[in-house]
């Protein structure tokens, strides 16, 4: 079988590696020199502990699996099980932690509830204060800059791979066949387009003004190296109120007693926190919703993650060595991780996995695989 892949972000680049892996003829078509989407501007987080229960939690939890055994044959991905802790103060958010303890699930999460001793012995460099941290033993870590570098690099072993960087796709001319601005035709058996939030151009004219997909702009920054390890990945308690895995009671006392604060209601954020390979700390975010997004990043949300940051560490933070912006695609329906569509005879659409697509990647690579018949 012949396979066409448009995009080379994380999704994109899965589903070429899944179809190499099948034994199939792989062509991938990026229109850039390389990805630079929100595939390399997020936190390279395999993050399971939020995940709603049911399906979103399953294609993680598969996704989790896949991205070890990944990690085991490429190094280059910088795979590492080093879990997360987020810190917690106070009994409303305390009550939060213990009821994400308590669901169904948590064992599969690896979910345990810490004493502020145990979580710095897991993690020696949160000296700051707090009165318990909540643990997920499945998170993981990925480095996001040069993870589809490590992934491209091992599939270009294969006879049965090839990657057309500087190509745009423009047109579907017939079953499983498209045009790009080369004026090449690239004919298969499928063709997957992976294209993150670019949902425009040729993606509007297949799959129509009424795709169930929005784009969502995010801040972030990346600080010089700490001088330590950070053992885990780090959250804060505003992850609580974004991530499905934490709806109870006691998140809706937390959300009518103790409400964010003005500058993270104001960005919808949350504190996320990951160490680099060369010691940075990648920390985010924000979330923007509403179109058009602006074209520059504000500095009260950087003021605002820094204090808490510096909280939890109980030690100034590094200098900010770079800030940025990124976009993804996210489904509609919060309910759905993916939205898998065939818009032309032999052509599928795989877009909005949202802020899940660096950790569910391989897993929503591999249902497409099983669902064509690969």
């Amino acid at each position: 079988m012949k396979v066409t892949v448009v995009g080379a972000g994380v999704v994109g680049t899965m589903h070429a590696w899944h179809a190499v892996e099948r034994g199939h003829e792989v062509v991938q078509i990026e229109r850039e020199a390389e990805a630079r989407g929100a595939s390399l501007r997020n936190f390279g987080q395999i993050w399971v502990s939020g995940r709603a229960g049911g399906e979103e939690l399953e294609t993680a939890l598969r996704a989790r699996e896949l991205w070890e055994g990944l990690g085991r044959r490429v190094p280059g991905l910088g795979f590492r099980a080093n879990g997360s802790l987020t810190p917690v103060r106070g009994p409303l958010e305390v009550a939060v932690a213990e009821a994400a303890v308590a669901r169904d699930d948590a064992a599969a999460r690896g979910h345990k509830l810490l004493t502020p001793g145990e979580a710095r012995a897991l993690n020696p460099a949160l000296r700051g204060g707090f009165d318990a941290a909540l643990y997920c033993e499945r998170d993981a870590a990925v480095e996001p800059r040069t993870a589809q570098l490590a992934l491209r690099a091992e599939l270009l072993k294969s006879p049965n791979y090839s990657f057309l960087p500087g190509r745009e796709v423009r047109e579907v001319v017939g079953a499983g066949a498209v045009r790009d601005d080369h004026g090449d035709v690239h004919g298969a058996d499928a063709v997957l387009l992976c294209t993150g939030a670019w949902l425009g151009g040729l993606v509007r004219e297949l799959a129509g003004p009424d795709l169930p997909v929005r784009r969502v702009r995010l801040q972030m920054m990346q600080t010089d190296p700490l001088g330590e390890p950070l053992t885990t990945s780090v959250a804060d308690a505003d992850s609580f109120r974004y991530y499905p895995a934490y709806a109870s009671p006691a998140l809706d006392e937390l959300n009518s007693r103790q409400p964010q604060g003005e500058t993270a209601a104001a960005h919808r954020m949350q504190l996320l926190m990951v160490q680099r390979a060369d010691g940075g700390l990648t920390i985010g975010d924000t979330h923007e919703y509403e179109h058009p997004f602006a074209f520059d990043t504000l500095e009260d949300p950087y003021d605002h993650l820094t204090e808490v940051v510096e909280s939890l560490l109980g030690r100034p933070l590094p200098r900010i060595r770079r800030r940025w912006a990124g976009v993804y695609a996210q489904c509609t329906d919060p309910a759905r991780v993916v939205h898998r569509q065939q818009v032309a005879d032999g052509v599928w659409l795989v877009t909005g996995p949202g802020g899940r697509g660096m950790t569910c990647s391989p897993a929503i690579a591999e249902q497409t695989a099983q669902q064509l018949g690969w």
